[in-house]
C-alpha cells in the first residue's frame, strides 16, 4: 500500500508549487535587491525605492511580482551602470538560494532571465527536499507497520 501513496505522493509534490515556496523566494528577492541597492549607500537606496515608487509605479515589496518593472526602471536610472547593479544583486540572489552565479556572456540573458532561473533552481529544490521527505515517512511507515 505504502508503494502506492508514495506515487500518489511524488506525483503531488511535483505538480504542486508551495506557496510557502514562492514566499521563501520572494523574500530572498526582496534581500538581495536590498544589498544590492545598499551597494550605493543607505540613502541612496532610499531614494531609488521611492524613485521607483513614484515614477515607475514599483513599491518595494512589488518588486517580486513586478521584477520586470523593476528591472526596465532600474536601467532608467542608471542606464548603462544598471548592469553593475543588477550583477549585484543576481550574485546575492543566488548565493542566498544556494547557487553558484556565472555569467554566461554567450547566453547573453538579461536580469529578469536570471532571476526567473534562479526561481525556478529555488521551486526544484524545494520540491525535491519534500518528495524526499515524504518517501522517508513512507518508509518509515513501512519498517514501523
Amino acid at each position: 500500500m505504502c508503494r502506492t501513496i508514495s506515487k500518489f505522493v511524488i506525483l503531488k509534490a511535483c505538480l504542486e508549487e508551495s506557496p510557502m515556496s514562492k514566499r521563501d523566494f520572494d523574500k530572498l528577492l526582496l534581500e538581495a535587491v536590498d544589498e544590492g541597492l545598499s551597494s550605493l549607500g543607505e540613502s541612496s537606496k532610499q531614494a531609488i525605492y521611492f524613485h521607483l515608487k513614484k515614477s515607475f509605479n514599483v513599491k518595494k515589496q512589488e518588486i517580486p511580482f513586478k521584477i520586470e518593472a523593476f528591472a526596465d526602471g532600474i536601467e532608467k536610472i542608471f542606464g548603462l551602470g544598471a548592469n553593475f547593479l543588477e550583477t549585484i544583486i543576481v550574485k546575492s540572489l543566488y548565493g542566498k538560494i544556494g547557487e553558484v552565479f556565472e555569467w554566461h556572456e554567450s547566453t547573453d540573458l538579461t536580469f529578469t532571465e536570471y532571476v526567473a532561473k534562479a526561481k525556478r533552481s529555488f521551486l526544484e529544490k524545494k520540491r525535491a527536499k519534500k518528495i524526499a521527505e515524504e518517501l522517508i515517512s513512507c518508509e518509515e511507515m513501512m519498517i514501523e507497520g
